[in-house]
């Protein structure tokens, strides 16, 4: 049965060294969840935290209705998942998920039926008596992933299980991890640094900064709304400018920029002041190149001074020209299936255009 997960008010250091400072966080029942962030931001120490392998100076670790804060790792019904996978090279298939079982003196007929029922979860059932030197880093990765499940854990930790895969692969098992932890109705927790592999699986996720969570929420939600230029500049590509709230009227804001004015309606939740300087974050991909503009405001002509083409799309930089004494800004601009601008080297001039919902509000 799924279980929820909380840390209340936790701080874990290394010496001098605050790694995790005061995290707040409710993972629901059933979720898969990501914690996310760039290397020494904190996310595997909470990770290891919770499994056990770390006990913190501060706050308690829950998972259900238990305080396992001080619990040792095999006191807290969880299973992991390591980046190394940390197969025994000597043992089949079979031997290596059965290890825990065995290890909890499970009878034997138990322990075969739950060896054979975790390997056809994962799709390895005919791979049984191979060892792990006759299996593909897939392979060996859906095995880990079975050693996990067969002990029925209430919760599953997984630290960066794809990173040692090829590109195909990790595509291939972001899938198979989704729906292993759905099937078998556990409450997951991920730890990556990869955005891609958390914004195409995950319920929800953290942004985690320098031990502190920075945005909790729906990969959607984190992704189209980042409440900070941290939170928007490390999940995807995105455009920053700088700008001054001119008027805000039911909900929409004019901006002065070194452009020219900008209208958002993608405002920050805390209220902004006339004269308030803020950032405008603007995704590559919200900003229109080439085409007739569906909205009279926020359209822009400039020149397109390098295209990088990437089959699916082309990668332009576009140089607006300032208003007044301001200097230039290159905004970088994706055009999907591109037709003419990538290939047409006499286009130069170029309007662009993007919709006040998409020019994101930041005040950092």
């Amino acid at each position: 049965m799924a279980v929820a997960i909380r840390f209340d008010n936790v701080t874990k250091r290394f010496g001098d060294l605050t790694v995790v400072e005061r995290i707040n966080l409710e993972i629901e029942p059933g979720e898969l969840f990501f914690l996310l962030g760039p290397s020494g931001c904190g996310k595997t120490t909470l990770l290891r935290s919770l499994a056990g392998f770390y006990v913190p100076e501060s706050g308690s670790i829950w998972i259900g209705d238990r305080d396992v804060t001080r619990l040792p790792p095999d006191e807290r019904d969880t299973g992991m998942v390591f980046q190394s996978y940390a197969l025994w090279p000597h043992m089949t298939v079979a031997q290596n998920v059965a290890f825990g079982l065995e290890l909890r003196k499970i009878p034997r007929d138990e322990i075969d039926q739950r060896v054979a029922d975790a390997l056809a979860m994962v799709k390895m059932g005919d791979r049984a008596d191979y060892k792990p030197n006759q299996l593909s880093g897939g392979q060996q990765q859906r095995v880990a992933l079975a050693r996990a499940l067969v002990i029925r854990p209430q919760c599953l930790l997984l630290d960066e299980p794809l990173s040692n895969l090829d590109a195909k692969l990790r595509l291939d098992m972001r899938t198979e991890i989704r729906r292993i932890c759905k099937q078998a109705g556990l409450t997951a927790i991920y730890v990556t640094h990869d955005q891609k592999e958390a914004l195409s699986i995950a319920d929800r996720m953290a942004i985690l900064d320098r031990g502190t969570i920075q945005q909790c929420g729906t990969p959607e939600s984190v992704y189209r709304r980042p409440v900070n230029r941290f939170v928007a500049n490390f999940i995807g590509e995105t455009n920053f400018i700088d700008a001054r709230v001119a008027s805000i009227s039911n909900g929409r804001a004019t901006l002065d920029s070194p452009v020219g004015p900008i209208i958002s309606t993608a405002l920050p939740e805390a209220p902004l002041s006339i004269g308030q300087e803020v950032t405008i974050s603007l995704r590559p991909e919200v900003i229109h190149v080439g085409t007739e503009p569906k909205d009279p405001s926020n359209v822009f002509t400039g020149n397109i001074h390098d295209t990088v083409y990437l089959g699916e799309m082309a990668q332009h930089w576009v140089n607006l020209p300032p208003v007044s004494s301001f200097e230039e800004i290159a905004l970088k601009v994706f055009e999907l299936n591109p037709k003419i601008l990538a290939h047409d080297e006499e286009v130069k001039e170029a309007r662009v255009w993007f919709r006040p919902e998409n020019a994101v509000v930041l005040v950092t």
